[in-house]
Order: structure tokens, then C-alpha cells, then sequence
């Protein structure tokens, strides 16, 4: 079946055309283009901000100028992961999409739906004349996913609006009213290299399904890093080893599905037995039922390059084995919400430079500072440096405002059932557009889409038609100024 002939038609049609246009995050250029050039096409005022934000405002229809105006958010970029066995540039191609029973997904590649069907929703509205609403500013944000800049951007006096829609959550039957902040990790530090002294093994961790370091933090998944790092420190307890190079994970706010090791050991035949029947073993047992595609492999391999020396060896499997990854601590306000977090995202050591890339992610300010600085403490003890940056706050639950409430009586009127009201453990921009405008009323649903952040990622059809159909309902229900 193709995405042209599944409901509703003009949502599959937007974000068939969206995911046409290349868009990484820190490389929108192109689909920014894409959106002024959309809007203007419809005859309405459109401008990009000096961070490349994009507003188009479009005017009340007949009859629903007295409501109050509202703004309809979502972000442009996405994240660019794929299966490493597939060819894909993401700068250059647009995502490749087939329809599998009741869902859309990607080949190879990660969908795009976070955020491209809140992009496509807000652009279905943009074109409709026969969708009531009251005055419209719609929003398109730029770098959402590798640090908030787009919102962070965002100037007092841009907007005038005064409910904000976000359409960034992932369950239908949710409405959103509160977030996590974040901030990012970098811990850092070069060292000398040698030439190795003994044989040259490979470890590898791969097949793990990865997903969101937010919205999945909790749900046990594996992380390659982390586990990497259980074989490596493990290896020391058979002897000093020296590190060659390590690449693992790729982007902060994806759990790391695939990591490897270059590392010299005395004795590679013994060292590599020892390793394969003890806790390879154990781990791969460990994550039987949750991480069916978990493969571990520790072979005999050959290197070029220089290593690190024993002693600072020790030290990187050291701090690669202490720090803290995954749920941090749960709220005690808000039942089974992650306050929270921490996701060893990246590990990188190249030619002596390393370089451990971290997000800590929290609901509470403070919490979320002690997260950063037991990664900073862990770390300076082993002399590595560290910098904290792009920290951005969370967004407060205000459950009795007028917009949820009005939300909660629609759904529960249209789906015979109520919605679940919740905060959510991602980091939406609800926050930071929130520091700028206190008095904005704002919210945040979507439809369904599993395994975002991952080449699993995939959008309901059905639910997707439900998100759409709530949504016009949404609109022509917008309370009086």
C-alpha cells in the first residue's frame, strides 16, 4: 500500500513530501527553505528569526475571531540513525518509507515522524479551508534534538498567541503537561600513546535496539557502552590492558545500540576463552528477554594504531565502568514518571583523545545538577575534564488550566474514555518557550510512534487518523478570549 492512499490523505501526503527534504539536525537549511517556501506559496505572512525558526500566521476563519489565539509547535529536524548495513546519507536523501500492516516505517533508517507528523499536522491545518480555527501562529523549530536552540532562540514578542499546542508526545492517549530539562555532559582529556606490547583483540556489542533516552530510560534496555565497559573492566581483572581506539553510541539523546574496542592484551587466546564463557555469557542471559538481537564478540583482531598506556588505560575503564547510566530517581510527586536520568550516549578514544558524551536529564533543577556532578566527581578523580552546556529547563504541570481541561472533556466525550494527563521524562520545548512567555497556556499530544530514535521507528496509521481527528475538534473548540 502506499502512503498516498491511507487516512488521512493530507497528513500522508505532507509528510510524504517533508521527508523528501534532507534534515539533521545543525543542517536544516534545506527543509527551513522548504517550510518559508510553503508558507508562502499559501499567500501568508511568513518570516525566519535569526536562529532560523520558522512563523507562519494565518487569520481566524468565519466565525472564530473572538476565541483566543493559539500557536501550533513542532520541530523540523530529526534524528539520524541508521542500520549499519545500510547506505544512507541523511544530508543528501530523503527518508525511504513503506507501509507495513497498521503502521509506516522506514528502510533501514530512522522514520522521521518525530517530529515530521506534528510538522505535517500543522501544514495539513496551514492549507485547509474548511478546518474552523481561531487566529493561528504556526511555529517550526529547528535543532530540537541536539540542544533545544531553535526555542532557546526564540525572542519575547515573537509570538502573540495564547495557548501553545505542542504536537511532539508519542501515545494518542496522552496529553501532556510537564517535562524534563536537560543538560549536556562532556567529559574529555588526551593522553600520550605507546606502541601496543601484546595482541590485538576486538570487542564489539551490537543488535541492541537502542530508542529514546528519554521516553525509554526506564524501561531497561541495553546500552553498549555501558556493557562494553562491563567486558572491558572485567578484562582487567585478568591483566593490565591497553586501549587502542573505542567508538560507541553516536548521538546524546539515543541509547547507544552499538559499541566497539580496539584493545592489546599478553595473552589474546586465554583473555578472549576467559571472557566468552564467563560473563559475555552472563549478560547475553541477562538480556535474553528484552534484547532478542544482542550479539557480543570478542575475536582476535589487527591494529595499525598506537594505544594508551596501561596506566591510563585502566583509568578510562575505570570511569567507563562508574558512571551512572540510566534512571537516576523517580518522582515522589508524580506516579511512575522518571525524575531522573543520566545516558552515557556517546564514547569515543581515537589516537589517545577521548572524549565520553553524556545527557542528564531531570524534572527538578536540583536533581538534575546531582546527576551532572556525580558525573563530574567520578571523572575529575580520574583527571579528565568536564564541561556542562546546553542546559535547558523543565516545563512545570499546571493540570487545571483551561486548555487541558477543555482537551480532557473533548477526548473523553469523542473515545468514550479518558485520557491519561501526564509529564513525560523527554525534553520538549514547552519550557523554554514557557521562560519567554509565562502566561502561554500550553499542552502536548501526537499520535502513536514507536521506536523513535531508532531505525525502528514507526507511526500508527490508526492512531494517526484519531491524533488528526482530535485535533480538528481541538480547534473548533477553542475557548472564548
Amino acid at each position: 500500500m502506499e502512503l498516498s492512499n491511507i487516512e488521512p490523505q493530507i497528513i500522508w501526503k505532507n509528510f510524504s513530501k517533508l521527508n523528501a527534504v534532507p534534515r539533521p539536525s545543525k543542517k536544516e537549511e534545506k527543509v527551513i527553505a522548504f517550510i518559508k517556501e510553503f508558507g508562502e506559496n499559501l499567500g501568508l505572512e511568513t518570516t525566519v528569526d535569526e536562529v532560523g525558526n520558522v512563523i507562519i500566521k494565518k487569520p481566524a476563519t468565519a466565525g472564530m475571531e473572538n476565541r483566543k489565539s493559539i500557536v501550533m509547535q513542532s520541530h523540523l529536524d530529526m534524528v539520524c540513525q541508521k542500520n549499519n548495513d545500510i547506505n544512507f546519507d541523511f544530508e543528501t536523501q530523503g527518508i525511504q518509507m513503506e507501509v507495513d500492516g497498521d503502521w509506516v516505517k522506514a528502510k533501514g533508517t530512522t522514520l522521521g515522524a518525530d517530529n515530521g507528523l506534528g510538522v505535517a499536522t500543522i501544514m495539513s491545518i496551514l492549507e485547509s479551508s474548511d478546518i474552523p480555527h481561531p487566529d493561528l501562529e504556526a511555529l517550526f523549530t529547528i535543532d530540537e534534538e541536539t540542544g533545544m536552540t531553535g526555542a532557546l532562540g526564540l525572542k519575547p514578542g515573537q509570538l502573540t498567541g495564547q495557548i501553545l499546542l505542542n504536537l511532539d508526545t508519542e501515545e494518542d492517549d496522552e496529553i501532556d503537561i510537564g517535562c524534563a530539562g536537560g543538560i549536556d555532559v562532556t567529559i574529555s582529556q588526551t593522553y600520550g600513546t605507546e606502541a601496543p606490547t601484546g595482541q590485538i583483540v576486538r570487542v564489539e556489542v551490537k543488535g541492541l535496539q537502542g530508542g529514546h533516552s528519554g521516553m525509554d530510560i526506564h524501561k531497561g534496555f541495553g546500552n553498549a557502552n555501558i556493557i562494553l565497559g562491563r567486558l572491558l573492566y572485567k578484562g582487567l581483572e585478568k591483566e593490565n590492558l591497553q586501549l587502542i581506539s573505542i567508538e560507541g553510541g553516536s548521538l546524546r539523546n539515543a541509547i547507544p545500540r552499538e559499541a566497539v574496542a580496539l584493545i592489546s592484551v599478553r595473552n589474546a587466546g586465554e583473555f578472549i576463552e576467559e571472557l566468552s564463557n564467563g560473563l559475555k555469557k552472563q549478560i547475553l542471559e541477562e538480556f535474553a528477554s528484552i534484547e532478542t538481537g544482542l550479539q557480543i564478540n570478542i575475536e582476535n583482531s589487527t591494529s595499525s594504531d598506537k594505544a594508551v598506556s596501561e596506566e591510563n588505560s585502566k583509568k578510562i575503564i575505570l570511569v567507563l565502568k562508574s558512571l551512572h547510566n540510566g534512571v537516576y530517581r523517580m518522582s515522589p510527586d508524580v506516579e511512575n514518571l522518571v525524575e531522573s536520568s543520566n545516558n552515557v550516549a556517546r564514547v569515543e578514544l581515537k589516537e589517545g583523545s577521548l572524549k565520553i558524551l553524556n545527557l542528564s536529564r531531570s524534572s527538578v533543577d536540583s536533581s538534575k545538577d546531582s546527576v551532572a556532578e556525580q558525573l563530574k566527581s567520578v571523572s575529575e578523580l580520574a583527571g579528565m575534564n568536564v564541561e556542562f552546556s546546553g542546559s535547558y529547563p523543565g516545563w512545570k504541570p499546571k493540570p487545571d488550566s483551561e486548555i487541558v481541561q477543555l482537551m480532557e472533556k473533548i477526548y473523553t466525550e469523542k473515545f468514550a474514555e479518558k485520557p491519561h494527563v501526564v509529564a513525560c521524562h523527554a525534553g520538549l520545548e514547552c519550557g523554554i518557550i514557557g521562560a519567554n512567555y509565562p502566561d502561554m497556556e500550553m499542552v502536548s499530544f501526537g499520535p502513536t510512534i514507536r521506536g523513535a530514535h531508532s531505525p525502528d521507528e514507526k507511526a500508527n496509521i490508526p492512531s494517526t487518523e484519531k491524533f488528526w481527528s482530535f485535533t480538528k475538534d481541538i480547534l473548533a473548540n477553542i475557548p472564548l478570549k
